[in-house]
């Protein structure tokens, strides 16, 4: 039986909107068997059963008490207790990736593997720093795209407050608990991703490493 560890936000970016045919965010679970914690910050994923995998850099939390229902980044502070880089694997059924958002909410969000890097405290200057922090995404060494954090709703807590606030408004929704992941959306685009394939990261802003995943 799977077990929720988490959260993962889509489309925080609003600068693949239109590309992909999305007007909002999305959000679905991530579970103990899609969850995977890097070893020094590397990780060998298998890709085998996710449909036209493709990769996403992103900031992840740890909660460590159930956050308020608020956008003031400093009180959502003081619910996190550590915060990660992470990776995220979607995938789509529609091989072109036009989706609606009735086809993101039967694909889980579209949510395949969510790979985690090694955790830092939260320090009380964060909120500052997280819209100014960049990632630089390679693929065997070759530049593919760079972003930063303010791509994220303008940031990654806003992000979280953007779903706090969804989750309040949807009838059943199971609300965000202690000891929860929360991996925020993609500070770049989405790209496809193959078995053989090594991708890194290089990040800018925050004392984390990048991450180094290889593709089976």
């Amino acid at each position: 039986m799977r077990n929720i560890a988490g959260r993962k936000i889509g489309f925080t970016n609003r600068g693949i909107w239109k590309k992909y045919g999305v007007h909002e965010p999305i959000w679905g679970f991530v579970t103990d068997e899609t969850l995977i914690f890097s070893r020094k910050n590397k990780a060998a994923v298998p890709l085998q059963g996710l449909a036209h995998p493709r990769i996403e850099p992103e900031i992840c939390f740890k909660l460590a008490k159930v956050p308020p229902r608020t956008a003031d980044p400093e009180r959502l502070l003081d619910a996190i207790e550590w915060v990660a880089h992470s990776i995220e694997i979607v995938q789509c059924r529609n091989a072109d990736w036009k989706v609606t958002l009735a086809d993101c909410a039967a694909q889980n969000a579209l949510h395949g593997r969510l790979i985690v890097g090694t955790p830092i405290k939260v320090s009380r200057n964060l909120s500052e720093i997280l819209p100014r922090v960049s990632v630089v995404l390679k693929k065997n060494g070759r530049e593919i795209d760079r972003g930063v954090g303010a791509n994220v709703l303008d940031s990654p807590l806003l992000a979280l407050a953007h779903l706090i606030e969804v989750l309040a408004n949807q009838p059943g929704a199971r609300p965000l608990a202690a000891g929860e992941l929360v991996s925020t959306g993609t500070m770049t685009d989405a790209h496809p991703v193959a078995p053989g394939e090594t991708w890194t990261t290089e990040l800018a802003g925050l004392p984390l490493e990048g991450l180094e995943i290889t593709f089976a």
